[in-house]
């Protein structure tokens, strides 16, 4: 873990000196596959929660919950400060580390190309992806309304991202790739763990989760 940031300039220093940490190769096979999720009670208080299941069966086999405080102020672009310490004890108390991390969020979909999955990644070392349930940056047309259509989120003429159609008729998630994950297979695994909702499976846990104390 970096030093904690005390400023804006600080936090996006730190993003730009990681940045270049980041691998889009890696595996593209998983036995267990996380969510993360953060839940705020009020402005700073939280739970961050991490549920993991079996990648092949989509069965819940740990889970873990965090109550603390966020770790910076609210700055657009800047989230995964706020967040990243209680993620990073929830993942410590797993008994085993999880093979992939889906977070709530984004990874290369933002301003600086380091969102929360990026920076989970690099700290970690696991392979990661954020999925958004809205746009961050970049530019996007929708997908066509059939499951598994996508469409590319361009910045600055980089593809950074996709908007996913993840359920027929639904509206799409924004998925990107954080760490040690290419695009392509990160919108694969998003939609092997959406076979039913909108939200991949251990996302929508985590998120219950975080929320209720239960998955």
């Amino acid at each position: 873990m970096h030093p904690w940031p005390k400023t804006a300039e600080e936090a996006e220093e730190i993003q730009r000196r990681l940045r270049p940490l980041v691998r889009f190769d890696g595996p593209d096979r998983f036995a267990t596959v996380a969510g993360l999720d953060v839940h705020y009670h009020g402005d700073d208080e939280l739970s961050a929660a991490v549920v993991v299941l079996d990648a092949s069966t989509l069965e819940v086999v740990e889970q873990s919950l965090v109550r603390g405080s966020a770790a910076f102020p609210y700055v657009p672009g800047l989230f995964a400060f706020r967040e990243i310490p209680a993620l990073i004890e929830a993942l410590e108390r797993l008994s085993a580390p999880p093979e992939l991390l889906i977070c709530d969020g984004h990874g290369l979909a933002h301003p600086r190309r380091f969102g929360l999955a990026c920076h989970l990644g690099v700290l970690t070392g696991l392979p990661a992806l954020g999925v958004g349930k809205t746009p961050f940056v970049g530019e996007f047309e929708d997908p066509a309304p059939a499951r598994g259509s996508w469409s590319p989120i361009r910045l600055e003429g980089e593809e950074v991202g996709r908007v996913l159609r993840t359920q027929p008729g639904v509206r799409p998630v924004f998925v990107s790739p954080g760490h040690r994950i290419g695009v392509a297979a990160a919108c694969e695994q998003v939609l092997r763990a959406a076979p039913r909702y909108r939200l991949p499976e251990p996302v929508r846990l985590a998120d219950h989760l975080a929320r209720y104390g239960t998955p």
